[in-house]
């Protein structure tokens, strides 16, 4: 996958982060929940395209560690939101299915990355 067609899966899933928590009822903990999950899968995309724009010598690495775990927590708030029943329906099975997607190919990267700053 090239970075042109990272960046558009990673903005694609936080536009679908933000339809999801639209979504949400407007209780306590599905307003917590749900901005968690929103500042997190935004993040994921802002950070991969951070990490696209380090200038020679900078550290692509520690950007790429920091797109790694804002898919990760966005994992954790989508399985909240599954897990708890304060959200069900067709759009959250394909978002965590997306999450665990993103969340291995970054942690495949910052791999790749590792074994070529060796």
């Amino acid at each position: 996958m090239t970075p042109d067609e990272l960046k558009a899966k990673t903005k694609a899933f936080a536009l679908e982060i933000i339809r999801l928590v639209s979504q949400l009822h407007r209780t306590e903990v599905a307003r917590m929940i749900g901005g968690r999950l929103l500042r997190a899968g935004a993040a994921v995309g802002a950070n991969y395209r951070a990490a696209c724009r380090v200038r020679p010598g900078g550290d692509f690495k520690a950007k790429l560690a920091i797109v790694d775990e804002e898919a990760d927590e966005s994992l954790y708030w989508l399985e909240l939101l599954a897990d708890s029943g304060i959200r069900t329906g067709k759009l959250l099975p394909s978002l965590l299915k997306e999450v665990d997607t993103l969340v291995a190919i970054f942690t495949a990267s910052r791999k790749t990355v590792r074994k070529l700053n060796r």
